[in-house]
């Protein structure tokens, strides 16, 4: 008869196994990045295209049509967000790839 582990055994074999230390990490890396990359879109690169736009702020760019109002400058502060740390992402994740191909 097999003899069953005590649940702090079994807790740790299951962190171990998941690698839940890891995934932590990464979950407040990815945190970390995505404030970075905010910052980076807000302060930086979209204050560059304010003055074309013909606005104080580029999130405040907008189309009139009528009684409609296109917001588009928040829709296109969010979109190079996106993009951006889609791409920060896809950089990170070829790194690792490769690292694991190289040691296995």
């Amino acid at each position: 008869m097999k003899k069953k582990q005590p649940f702090l055994y079994e807790f740790l074999a299951f962190i171990k196994e998941y690698k839940v230390a890891t995934l932590a990490v990464a979950f407040i890396m990815g945190e970390a990045t995505t404030g970075l990359v905010n910052s980076f879109v807000d302060d930086i690169f979209l204050p560059l295209f304010a003055p074309l736009a013909s606005v104080e702020s580029w999130e405040k760019a907008s189309l009139h049509l009528g009684p409609i109002a296109i917001q588009y400058g928040s829709f296109l502060d969010d979109l190079l967000n996106f993009i951006i740390l889609a791409f920060v992402i896809f950089i990170v994740a070829k790194k690792i790839i490769k690292a694991e191909a190289e040691n296995a």
